[in-house]
């Protein structure tokens, strides 16, 4: 796995590690139980201070995606793709009810409505 990280994206950098290690998860790029490039080792790649790196492994870690095992390393945890994509899809419920509700008050039609959605879709990363 190859993180790219900008200084000038204006996404922080520790948001950039984490997005980029979820999309490998659920891509199967990282498999459960595959290890993660140590703290040191992945700041001193990316040229970024161990404590960015260090807080996005612990996010990541809150998020059960991955687990922090003392001496040994960060893992992928067994399932994480199948929590990370439960935990996606209810905030993709959340975020369409709200879309739902604003788009009622709007009178936007509901073809009107999938057409914005797809487009939103096919210009996301």
């Amino acid at each position: 796995m190859k993180l790219i990280v900008s200084s000038v994206s204006g996404e922080p950098i520790y948001e950039q590690i984490k997005r980029q290690i979820r999309e490998a998860v659920l891509s199967g790029e990282l498999k459960s139980g595959e290890a993660l490039p140590s703290l040191r080792k992945l700041a001193r790649e990316l040229r970024i201070s161990v404590l960015t790196v260090k807080r996005a492994y612990n996010e990541l870690a809150n998020e059960g995606i991955m687990v922090n095992v003392q001496g040994k390393g960060s893992f992928v945890v067994d399932q994480g793709d199948a929590r990370l994509r439960e935990k996606l899809t209810g905030q993709i419920d959340n975020a369409l009810r709200q879309v739902g509700v604003a788009a009622k008050a709007a009178g936007i039609p509901m073809i009107d409505l999938m057409g914005m959605l797809e487009q939103a879709y096919n210009e996301a990363q």
